[in-house]
């Protein structure tokens, strides 16, 4: 029986050269497009498909969050997001997101093909080329930029919004002796400001993407 596949993109283009690619491959079977977030969750309910892929950047909001729903709502449901965003925190957040399969796209067909299959069968196991380079960098810059207990500590307030005056409350400490852990911190992370200061966090695995909307 074929893999039943659902395609969401925004690009008419993008959608075209999947459902093709699919047809020239007997075990693929395009059963639905979506070109949104929200015609795809109508369209999934409908169809009931093997596999999803589902682009990063949607016309209505981001694919990775939508991902996420995906996973919670269809736990068997093999989930490939495809990117023309070749970052290391686009790549583990779709990790975190329990998606099955990232994939450039610009990646060989068969790299394309391999992750609708291994989507189909593997649901809840995620494959993605590179990623052995990408954890290794990753694990590099940690420790490069391994920050104190302290500091690890200032990061989780400032990720949930508290200010440099109940910083200092919640450390018991004096409001300039909180304001230099804060300046401190981002100096380490090459920052000038709470939000670059949690966006550089995120992008060196420091915190987690749900973390970091908080």
């Amino acid at each position: 029986m074929a893999i039943r596949v659902v395609v969401v993109d925004g690009h008419t283009l993008t959608r075209f050269g999947l459902t093709t690619l699919a047809a020239a491959n007997p075990d693929l079977h395009v059963v639905a497009e979506a070109s949104t977030g929200a015609e795809a969750l109508a369209v999934i309910a409908s169809v009931s498909p093997d596999v999803v892929t589902l682009a990063v950047d949607l016309p209505d909001g981001d694919g990775l969050h939508l991902a996420r729903d995906l996973r919670d709502h269809y736990p068997s449901l093999g989930i490939v997001v495809l990117t023309s965003h070749g970052e290391d925190d686009v790549l583990f957040r779709a990790l975190e997101t329990g998606a099955s399969a990232f994939v450039g796209k610009s990646a060989p067909v068969e790299e394309i093909l391999c992750a609708i299959r291994h989507a189909s069968v593997a649901a809840s196991s995620f494959t993605a080329a590179g990623l052995a380079t990408a954890m290794a960098r990753r694990q590099a810059t940690a420790a490069r930029l391994a920050l104190s207990p302290r500091e690890r500590e200032v990061l989780m307030l400032l990720r949930e919004g508290v200010s440099i005056p109940a910083i200092a409350r919640t450390l018991y400490v004096s409001p300039s002796t909180a304001k230099t852990y804060v300046s401190r911190l981002y100096e380490k992370l090459g920052a000038s400001n709470r939000a670059q200061a949690l966006m550089t966090a995120l992008s060196k695995g420091l915190i987690r993407s749900d973390a970091a909307t908080a």
